[in-house]
C-alpha cells in the first residue's frame, strides 16, 4: 500500500461533544472524538496543540505518534489524554479505510457479532423509574442501568432517609423487571467507603449486575476493602485516563469491572490494552460512552475484537441529535448494536447535522448539600 502523509487536523465542537477529521493526503479523512463532557473547549485547545507534530506524518505510525505526544508533555491527565484519544480513534479509522477492513479485523478480528447493551433508565421516583425499566425491557434491553438515589438526594437530611429512598428505588425496580433482567446500579461517586459497604449490603438481595463507582476512584486500595467487604460486583474505571491508573485498580483486587473510556484512556490503543489487562487478571470489560454516535461506533469497533466483554453502555440513538449524524447508524436489535462491517468505525459523517446543531457549553452544576457543603459528582 502506499504511504499518505496528515494534511491537516479539523476540530468540530457539536452539541455537546468534540469530534475530529483527520486529513490524508490521499483523500482519507478519519473521523474520532475526545474529552469529557464540560472539558471539550481546553480538550480542542490540546488537539491543535498537537496538529503541528502531527502535520506530514504518516497516519500509520498510530503507537508512535501517542508515544511521541504522551511523553513530550510535563503534565498528564483528561485534557491531554482526552486529546490524544481522539487523535487515536481518529488514526484508526484512516488505516481501516486505506485497508478496506473494518478496525476489528486490524485488533485481531471479531469474537462475536453483536454486542449487548444496557440502556440507561430514569425516574424521580421509584414508581417512574420501575416504569421507564420496564419500557426498556418491552424494547428488547436485557440489562438496564440506573441511580440508586433520586433528584437532590443531597438534600436529604440523615443518612437513613438517603439510603432507605435507594433501596426502595432498587426494589422497586426488580420488582418490576423481574429476575431475568441485569440491573446495573449507579452511586456516582457519593459515598464515602463506610457509607458504600452498608448500602452494598443492604443491596445484595436485588443481585445486581454491578455497582458502579460507590466512592471516588482515587484510591484504588481503599476501592479494594470496598469489593472485598460488600458482595457485589463492582465497576469503576471511567474516569482514568492510563493503564497506570488500571493496574493499581487491578492490584488490589477492587473491581470486577473495568470501564475504560475510549475518548478518554488512548482511545483504541489504550483501552485495548486496559482489556488485555484485565482479562489476564479474570475482569471483564463494560467501556464507558461519552454517548454520541461516533464514541458507541468506537466503542463497538473494541467490543467485537476483545474476549472479555460484558456490556456496552448505551442510551440509544434514535432522536436527534444524535440521530442525524451519521448517514447511516448502527443498528440495534432486541438490546444488541450489529457489529458493522464497513471500513474503519464503520460511519458516516452528516455534514447537515454538524452544520445544524451547534455547541451547547456545560454549565458547572456540582451540587451543594443541605449545610452548603460540595457534594461529589
Amino acid at each position: 500500500m502506499k504511504r499518505t502523509k496528515i494534511e491537516r487536523v479539523e476540530t468540530v465542537l457539536w452539541d455537546r461533544w468534540l469530534l475530529i477529521r483527520v486529513y490524508c493526503e490521499d483523500g482519507t479523512v478519519g473521523i474520532g472524538e475526545g474529552g469529557v463532557h464540560g472539558w471539550q473547549r481546553p480538550t480542542e485547545t490540546m488537539i491543535n496543540t498537537c496538529e503541528p507534530y502531527l502535520l506530514g506524518k504518516d497516519p500509520s505510525l498510530i503507537e508512535h505518534h501517542y508515544q511521541f505526544l504522551y511523553r513530550n508533555s510535563h503534565f498528564m491527565g483528561s485534557v491531554i489524554n482526552g486529546a490524544l484519544s481522539a487523535i487515536d480513534i481518529a488514526l484508526w479509522d484512516i488505516k481501516g479505510k486505506r485497508l478496506d477492513v473494518p478496525i476489528f479485523e486490524l485488533m485481531g478480528g471479531k469474537t462475536r457479532e453483536k454486542v449487548r447493551c444496557y440502556m440507561h433508565v430514569n425516574g424521580d421516583t421509584p414508581e417512574a423509574l420501575a416504569a421507564e425499566a420496564v419500557n426498556a425491557v418491552k424494547a428488547g434491553f436485557t440489562a438496564v442501568r440506573f441511580s440508586a438515589f433520586g433528584p437532590e438526594f443531597w438534600l436529604h437530611r440523615s443518612y437513613s432517609e438517603w439510603t432507605d429512598e435507594a433501596v426502595r428505588r432498587v426494589g422497586t425496580l426488580r420488582e418490576a423487571v423481574g429476575s431475568g433482567i441485569d440491573i446495573c446500579i449507579e452511586i456516582h461517586r457519593q459515598m464515602n467507603p463506610a457509607e458504600s459497604i452498608a448500602l452494598g449490603r443492604r443491596l445484595e438481595q436485588f443481585h445486581p449486575y454491578f455497582y458502579e463507582d460507590p466512592m471516588l476512584p482515587d484510591s484504588p486500595g481503599v476501592m479494594g476493602l470496598i469489593q472485598e467487604q460488600c458482595n457485589l460486583p463492582i465497576a469503576t474505571g471511567e474516569r482514568f485516563t492510563s493503564i497506570f491508573e488500571y493496574q493499581q485498580l487491578l492490584e488490589h483486587r477492587a473491581c470486577a469491572y473495568v470501564r475504560p473510556d475510549l475518548c478518554l484512556c488512548g482511545g483504541l490503543t489504550g483501552c485495548k490494552k486496559v482489556a488485555s489487562m484485565a482479562e489476564a487478571h479474570h475482569v471483564k470489560v463494560i467501556p464507558h460512552n461519552p454517548l454520541s454516535p461516533v464514541s458507541t461506533a468506537a466503542c463497538v469497533q473494541l467490543d467485537a475484537c476483545i474476549p472479555n466483554f460484558a456490556l456496552q453502555e448505551y442510551t440509544g440513538e434514535s432522536e436527534p441529535p444524535k440521530s442525524e449524524l451519521l448517514v447511516e447508524p448502527i443498528k440495534l436489535k432486541d438490546g444488541y448494536l450489529i457489529v458493522p462491517e464497513g471500513p474503519g468505525l464503520g460511519i458516516e459523517l452528516n455534514e447537515e447535522a454538524i452544520a445544524k446543531y451547534p455547541f451547547k457549553d456545560k454549565v458547572l452544576e456540582t451540587p451543594l448539600g443541605i449545610d452548603g457543603s460540595v457534594a461529589d459528582r
